[in-house]
């Protein structure tokens, strides 16, 4: 089996090629032919292909946010729980403190780094993409959605 390339701030985010390259597009263009199709050929059977074709490019969105936001929350449980574990007590008091963005951006630091870098975007508000910057040992999530 190939070994995964190293996980970095450069290449951590993917695109999933079933997703975004063959069902939004499919389910796109059927939505753009369903609207000019009732727009020059007016009837019921084109509007309705009109309605379901628009209704399923919101399902197929709706359905890829809802799992990423499951997602998002699962990693702000493991990170309140790998913080409150790694942290010092007048730290771990503070865990609530962190916004999601911030959890699911720590989620990339190491078990070295992540206590100070925590601590660090509870006292500078860092943002998501600060704290992705920050890391200096990137702790890689090949699991993402």
């Amino acid at each position: 089996m190939a070994e995964k390339m190293p996980q970095t701030l450069a290449n951590h985010t993917r695109l999933d090629p079933l997703f975004h390259f063959v069902v939004l597009p499919v389910f796109t263009l059927s939505a753009i032919g369903g609207t000019i199709h009732f727009l020059w050929h007016p009837s019921f059977h084109s509007g309705s292909l009109f309605v379901i074709s628009v209704a399923a490019v919101i399902a197929v969105l709706r359905i890829r946010i809802y799992a990423l936001k499951v997602q998002d929350r699962v990693i702000r449980l493991e990170e309140r729980l790998r913080l409150s574990t790694l942290c010092s007590e007048p730290l771990r008091s503070r865990i609530p403190e962190l916004s999601e963005e911030q959890l699911i951006a720590l989620r990339f630091a190491s078990d070295a780094e992540v206590a100070k870098l925590a601590e660090r975007a509870l006292n500078e508000k860092l943002s998501r993409a600060d704290i992705k910057k920050a890391i200096q040992t990137w702790r890689p999530d090949y699991w993402r959605v």
